[in-house]
């Protein structure tokens, strides 16, 4: 064999000093195509039959070990060679076969390589199965391997959530064998090591021994957390048969739960939500824009929002200014946000090293003045206009002329926030969502006035946060709070007409909501709702259908959990049916002389979805949102859409609300 040989577009080898080092090349990600699977093939049949080779090592260029494999192919016939039997080749190989995992190894880039005999990552590798985020189940061994490596308790937990792990992760978990600063060096030098032994087969090991109420537990809280996900209910499945029968009839279930999932109604919706994704990121107006250049991010405000914020940006490494009107504040506001940080130690996510290097970079005071150096500002205080207003005024006469400046707001017209400065085309919207050092989603706003450098500045700042943007215009509400008003106001007819709000909780909990909503109003408290209809009274249409009962619960103090009284009532903290609101529904549709009827669960459904809906609908035509699938995106990243639904303008263009 030639001491460089190409096998396909996207496989190419060299051999050095008897060991094959083969690279795969299909950027960005290295996905797994058929030209891949038929080239990769090739070099482990090659190598096998070739006395120059005596072991192989597999690696990705770039950026990637493989990122997966090529979601375009889904619903394609299925071109050979299909990827078990790639993996299958790769793992019954007579030849030593190490992994050098120099990136992202997800889905089936990891079932490759549980496959190789031994496996070496690089130290900013990443390494998961995240099928189920698709709809599927792995379907080249990973339900079957995996468990080998790590036992079934860790496996579970890990596929059904589509959780990835950092390689240092990998390493203690047993999934790989070392890590390395070079990956690749350090796999040649394993494969030279061991070429004269015997390979150690990943579906030859037994599944190690754990107790079994270990693993009943583990299933238990995993089936809990898939909420009606068909693809993680089956990875559940799969993964406790593993050491119940033998490989190959795990393998042969596994193939057909994949091929089967694969064409579900649930796959399609979250294929359809990674596209959304992607067209996401393509914004108008914005071809071939530069963001201007970020290194410092002032925060002004350090509540719960704020201190989210902070914590985001200091996880990305930029260096953070806080500002808070006095200095007692700014002391509470630090404490806030090194609790945050120290919950991030205690959970693993960070190490000490981390923790020290993000508090090194942060500065909270009660100078405003401090803000000159920042290149981008967010101002996360009260949701009052003439609050914020106040505070833009005074931040136009501190900031550099190339700073900009974020609002936060939920509900305000940020035009008019921008309109105090004498530089409005600096000014957009960061609507961050509570935790925002744990939620995904920021509405990136742009203003009437907003230049387009500073609106690809917001995008570029949100995503390095590794957030997911979502671009919308100017409304009450945005986009997300503009439509969770229409689910509120629908969730409140539904009560009038005679649904009890714990029937529509249920209905929506079974859709798939984590929360059905009048559990989400006690959670997140009434009173904020209570003061925009206020607002709203004076202009409201008197011919407008209005329901007063949630006003009733206000005017009697219940503000939801953190008064203990709400929609329910929470003895212990427990959420309960409370007989007083019982009551006051049936008097306030006796007032109104409505007779309340069944309503079914279904109905329940289709007409919340419906109203979500004709919202989005709204927001389209008045383009506050650039696309439908944006609207989907912000339900299921901000408000717990359930993600395998697809979305509400998904749901309303399959017309189906099942």
């Amino acid at each position: 064999m030639d001491e460089a040989i190409r096998f396909s577009e996207t496989v190419s080898a060299r051999l050095e000093d008897g060991v094959l080092v083969v690279t795969l090349n299909n950027p960005p990600v290295n996905a797994i195509s058929a030209d891949m699977r038929a080239g990769l093939l090739d070099a482990v049949r090659q190598a096998n039959s070739d006395q120059n080779v005596r072991a192989l090592v597999i690696t990705g260029a770039g950026k990637a070990f493989i990122g997966g494999a090529d979601i375009r192919e889904f619903g394609q016939p299925a071109t050979e060679p299909t990827l078990p039997t790639v993996v299958e080749a790769i793992e019954g190989s007579g030849k030593q076969i190490v992994a050098a995992i120099n990136g992202a190894a997800l889905g089936g880039g990891l079932e490759i390589a549980l496959a190789c005999h031994h496996r070496v990552a690089g130290s900013a590798a990443t390494l998961g199965l995240p099928e189920v985020k698709l709809g599927i189940v792995p379907g080249a061994g990973g339900t079957q391997r995996l468990p080998r490596l790590t036992g079934v308790v860790k496996a579970v937990e890990l596929i059904s959530s589509g959780r990835t792990v950092t390689a240092r992760d990998a390493l203690s978990l047993g999934i790989v064998d070392e890590v390395a600063d070079d990956p690749v060096k350090g796999a040649i030098s394993a494969a030279r090591d061991q070429s004269a032994k015997l390979p150690r087969r990943t579906g030859a090991l037994a599944v190690p021994a754990e107790d079994p109420k270990a693993i009943e537990d583990g299933a238990a809280k995993a089936l809990s957390r898939a909420r009606g996900s068909e693809a993680a209910i089956e990875a559940v499945r799969l993964v406790r048969s593993a050491g119940e029968r033998s490989l190959a009839d795990g393998l042969s279930d596994e193939r057909a739960t994949f091929l089967r999932l694969r064409d579900s109604d649930q796959a399609k919706a979250l294929r359809h939500v990674f596209f959304a994704e992607r067209a996401a990121a393509k914004v108008s107006g914005l071809e071939g824009v530069e963001p201007r250049k970020v290194e410092i991010v002032g925060v002004v405000g350090s509540g719960l929002m704020g201190s989210g914020i902070a914590v985001a940006a200091l996880d990305a490494g930029y260096r953070v200014i806080v500002v808070e009107q006095t200095d007692e504040a700014a002391a509470k506001g630090l404490d806030r946000i090194t609790g945050l940080l120290d919950r991030a130690l205690k959970s693993g996510r960070i190490d000490e090293a981390g923790r020290s290097g993000r508090l090194e970079r942060l500065s909270v005071g009660s100078s405003m003045e401090a803000l000159a150096a920042a290149d981008l500002v967010i101002e996360a205080v009260f949701d009052d206009l003439q609050v914020k207003s106040e505070l833009f005024e005074k931040l136009g006469r501190i900031v550099r002329p190339e700073t900009v400046l974020a609002t936060n707001t939920s509900y305000l017209d940020p035009d008019a926030i921008a309109a105090v400065t004498s530089f409005p085309e600096r000014v957009c919207g960061l609507h961050f969502f509570s935790p925002a050092n744990v939620m995904r989603l920021v509405e990136v706003v742009r203003c009437a006035r907003t230049a387009p450098d500073v609106l690809a500045t917001g995008l570029a700042f949100a995503r390095r946060l590794k957030k997911l943007p979502v671009v919308c215009g100017v409304c009450e509400g945005f986009i997300g709070n503009r439509i969770f008003s229409a689910y509120r106001r629908e969730a409140e007819f539904l009560v009038e007409d005679g649904a009890s709000p714990q029937e529509i909780d249920a209905a929506m909990e079974n859709y798939g909501f984590a929360m059905g909503p009048f559990a989400v109003f006690d959670l997140a408290g009434l009173e904020i709702a209570w003061a925009r209809r206020k607002r709203q009274a004076a202009t409201r249409d008197p011919s407008e259908r209005y329901v007063e009962i949630a006003d009733r619960l206000c005017e009697m103090g219940r503000f939801g959990q953190k008064t203990g009284r709400g929609w329910y009532t929470y003895p212990d903290g427990k959420r309960t049916v409370d007989p007083e609101v019982t009551a006051l529904i049936d008097a306030c549709r006796a007032a109104k002389g409505i007779v309340p009827r069944q309503i079914a669960a279904a109905e329940i459904a289709s007409r919340l979805l419906s109203a979500m809906a004709a919202e989005g609908n709204a927001l389209l035509k008045e383009g506050i949102a650039e696309r439908a699938s944006d609207i989907d995106l912000v339900l299921i990243n901000g408000y717990g859409f359930p993600a395998y639904r697809g979305g509400p303008m998904y749901v309303s263009q399959q017309g189906t609300h099942s």
